[in-house]
């Protein structure tokens, strides 16, 4: 059965791509260039060749967002089987995509499209799309969808440690952690998504101290919360991201109705570096 609401994200959210099928979502990739050539985020070049290329290239890669040409193209497509378009993005502090889904937007004048500007990046905006999504299959209407995602909005968190600033500071996307900077002799940061911006949360002696804050910020956070969502990403660090996620998982106990661990999408992982784990939750969504 097609949707009557068909929805749209980027690939920086990285829902794992059974998801996406099962709830029928639409993504467009982010562009990640590197030296002469360009790639499709999660298309052309997946997180594991990503991290493995990584160690041994000595050019840094750099991400672009789609123009709005591409973003246009897609939401023509989504649209083609649908009454009318939810587009969930990349915060717009983050990213340009945002702006490029409002150029498409332009470009499509008079057609049923609504973008919502998610403030926050990763799973923490795949469970706001997710969200969207079911209720599409669920045959709610745009509107209604619109006001269940930017209802969902404060209701996801992320929280991630790096295990170091350098890639944020030298992608532009460090913003109020530049805090940090200077004073993470010995020590690892955790950082936080708060209204579309990567904010300091503390800095800990040591990277065992760093995973377990994570799980105890966030266990503390949903305290008396029911209907859990949590998801742990990581770059090139799978044990660490199970292993939080089940230290997450039985703080919480059965108020956690969802859990999986995946990769973060190469255009993200550009900006944190290998190493990261990031914990993320959803409430009552």
């Amino acid at each position: 059965m097609t949707n009557t609401v068909a929805i749209v994200t980027d690939s920086t959210a990285y829902i794992p791509k059974a998801m996406c099928e099962r709830h029928g979502i639409h993504v467009v990739p982010t562009w990640l260039r590197w030296g002469d050539k360009s790639y499709r985020d999660g298309v052309d070049i997946q997180s594991a060749e990503f991290f493995e290329r990584l160690k041994t290239d000595p050019v840094h890669p750099a991400t672009a967002a789609m123009s709005p040409g591409e973003m246009k193209m897609v939401y023509e497509t989504a649209l083609a089987g649908a009454g009318a378009l939810v587009a969930i993005h990349v915060s717009a502090k983050l990213s340009a995509v945002y702006q490029a889904g409002v150029d498409a937007q332009a470009m499509l004048a008079g057609k049923p499209i609504h973008i919502i500007d998610a403030e926050t990046t990763s799973m923490a905006m795949g469970f706001i799309v997710l969200a969207a999504a079911k209720a599409a299959q669920a045959g709610q209407s745009a509107e209604a969808i619109v006001k269940l995602a930017k209802s969902a909005i404060p209701r996801v968190g992320i929280l991630l440690t790096p295990e170091t600033l350098t890639y944020l500071q030298r992608g532009g996307r460090i913003g109020a952690a530049r805090a940090f900077l200077g004073n993470l002799l010995d020590s690892k940061p955790l950082l936080e998504v708060v209204e579309g911006e990567v904010k300091p949360v503390e800095r800990v002696r040591s990277r065992k101290k760093a995973l377990g804050r994570l799980v105890d910020i966030v266990s503390e956070r949903l305290s008396g919360k029911s209907n859990v969502r949590l998801a742990t990403i990581h770059a090139a660090a799978p044990q660490d991201a199970a292993e939080v996620l089940e230290a997450t998982k039985a703080k919480l106990g059965s108020a956690v109705v969802e859990s999986f661990v995946t990769d973060v999408s190469p255009t993200v992982a550009v900006h944190i570096g290998p190493g990261t784990v990031g914990l993320i939750y959803s409430e009552g969504i």
